[in-house]
C-alpha cells in the first residue's frame, strides 16, 4: 500500500510552470543527459516543499537501450529526478553565503518502485524536506508520480558540497 501524498494535488495547478530549464540551470549543476527536472510546477518554501516534473520521451538517451522494444525509465534515473529536485529546492532556499555550493546525493533510504515511467508520460516528482536544511545536510521525503498514480517513493539524503 502506497503512503498519502505528499501534498494535496487538488491544491496545485500541475499545468503551470514556474520555472523552466534554464530556471532550473540556476540551481542545479547538472548538464546535457544528466538534466533530469524538465520544469518546476510549484516552489514552496513555508510549506518545504517542491513540484517538478520530467517529461519523458522516446528521444531520452536510456530508451533505446533499456529494454529494447518496450522502453523503461530506469529506477536510477527516477532516484535522480528526486534528487535533483531535492538540489533544486536546497539552491532556491539557501542563503546568500552559500553561494556556488549544491545540495549532492548522499543516499537513499526506503525506495520504492510502485509504477512504470514510459516514453510520453509525465512523471511528478514532490520532494518535501524533512525537518531542516543545514549547512552539511538535508534530508527529503520523496514521492513520483505518473497521473495520479504513484510509481515512487523513498528518501533523499543530500551532502552540501
Amino acid at each position: 500500500m502506497p503512503p498519502k501524498p505528499l501534498v494535496d494535488f487538488s491544491l496545485i495547478d500541475l499545468d503551470r510552470v514556474e520555472d523552466d530549464l534554464e530556471g532550473i540551470r540556476k540551481f542545479n549543476q547538472q548538464r546535457f543527459e544528466m538534466e533530469m527536472l524538465s520544469g518546476i510546477i510549484k516552489y514552496d518554501l513555508p510549506g518545504g516543499y517542491v513540484v517538478g516534473f520530467r517529461d519523458a520521451s522516446m528521444q531520452d538517451f536510456w530508451v533505446r537501450g533499456h529494454i529494447p522494444g518496450r522502453p523503461l525509465m530506469p529506477g536510477v534515473l527516477i532516484c535522480e529526478c528526486a534528487a535533483q529536485s531535492c538540489s533544486y529546492f536546497y539552491g532556491r532556499s539557501a542563503k546568500p553565503d552559500t553561494h556556488g555550493r549544491f545540495m549532492g546525493f548522499a543516499g537513499l533510504d526506503g525506495v520504492r518502485f510502485r509504477g512504470q515511467v514510459l516514453p510520453g508520460d509525465r512523471l511528478i516528482m514532490v520532494a518535501k524536506l524533512r525537518g531542516e536544511m543545514n549547512r552539511r545536510f538535508s534530508s527529503f521525503d520523496c514521492q513520483g508520480f505518473v497521473k495520479e498514480r504513484m510509481v515512487f517513493d523513498g528518501a533523499i539524503n543530500g551532502v552540501i558540497i
